[in-house]
């Protein structure tokens, strides 16, 4: 089947998809490309930018707070309810690295 909203939607060189056997967890994906591109632009939105390394370093933060000043332990629930912003990525990364467990919550459901 040929998927041409992808072709339109990625630059040349950029696969389609990634073989989810690849890495052990998203975790493991996410350190290995914020190291490997730290210098590189992670996202960009509304005229803000923030580079791998950024992102890595406030996830990082934000996973530290979760667990240390929120007390939440691996596995426990985490729900994000954020529109698609800057902050997203970053709470989505922090509540991987904290070990819990994802929960997206759409806030036009509200």
């Amino acid at each position: 089947m040929e998927k041409i909203w992808l072709e339109k939607s990625y630059p040349p060189g950029v696969p389609f998809e990634i073989n989810p056997d690849k890495y052990p967890s998203l975790v493991a994906m996410f350190t290995k490309y914020t190291t490997q591109y730290s210098d590189q632009t992670a996202f960009i939105n509304m005229g803000s930018q923030i580079s791998y390394a950024e992102l890595a370093q406030q996830a990082t933060a934000f996973a530290a707070y979760l667990q240390q000043d929120l007390g939440l332990e691996k596995g426990d629930k985490f729900a994000i309810m954020v529109p698609n912003t800057l902050q997203y990525p970053i709470a989505l990364f922090g509540g991987l690295l904290a070990g819990l467990t994802v929960v997206n919550v759409n806030p036009l459901y509200t």
